[in-house]
């Protein structure tokens, strides 16, 4: 197996990752929510958080790794990594106790892409905001409960780094109308994407 670079402080990176062969990572509402709040636990101190989108049997993230923990020390590339083995391994094991399953329950690895440019990370925050519908899990993305896309349109306190966005999208209205914009734009997203065929095997 192709060894994969590892997460480095001051990067930006779209990660994502399915259920083994396919399978279902949640299966009900509250396991959406234990993800987030292991996530906040486990990933928050280590990565900014830009948008996310969790569907069935996959999810998409968009992070910058952190330079600095909150006690001013140096984020280190391995530190990040066991943050994330720690995570993965925390939401495994309450959904094996839950369902009586045994054995992983993501694939073995989680793919990254880093973000190098400017429209990468504007085509990926509306791409992965997107993807219930693309996927046909709703009619309309602005439906689907389990992303962070109405985050962006509320006052309430997030982990979210939602002012960074904005301001990418040059505020609110340019960030809604953006997400509006036609399925043809998604396809030249798609010329981007390295992940495309693992994406196409997903749903």
């Amino acid at each position: 197996m192709e060894l994969l670079p590892p997460l480095e402080p001051g990067k930006y990176y779209h990660l994502y990752n399915r259920g083994n062969n396919g399978e279902n990572i949640f299966v009900e509402e509250r396991n959406y929510h234990y993800f987030l709040r292991l996530y906040t636990k486990h990933i928050e101190p280590v990565c900014d958080t830009f948008v996310f989108c969790l569907l069935r049997n996959h999810f998409h993230l968009l992070i910058r790794v952190k330079e600095k923990l909150v006690e001013e020390s140096a984020v280190t590339a391995p530190y990040v990594k066991q943050q994330f083995s720690n995570f993965f391994n925390a939401y495994t094991k309450a959904i094996n106790k839950a369902y009586q399953r045994t054995g992983s329950l993501f694939e073995k690895r989680y793919e990254r892409i880093e973000v190098t440019n400017d429209r990468y990370f504007l085509a990926l925050v509306r791409y992965i905001h997107r993807n219930p519908q693309a996927h046909r899990f709703v009619n309309d993305f602005r439906e689907y409960p389990y992303s962070s896309y109405h985050a962006f349109f509320s006052a309430q306190p997030s982990f979210l780094k939602r002012d960074e966005v904005l301001a990418w999208f040059s505020g609110v209205k340019g960030f809604e109308e953006l997400h509006q914009q036609a399925e043809d734009e998604e396809g030249s997203l798609k010329q981007l994407m390295i992940e495309k065929d693992y994406l196409e095997k997903t749903c």
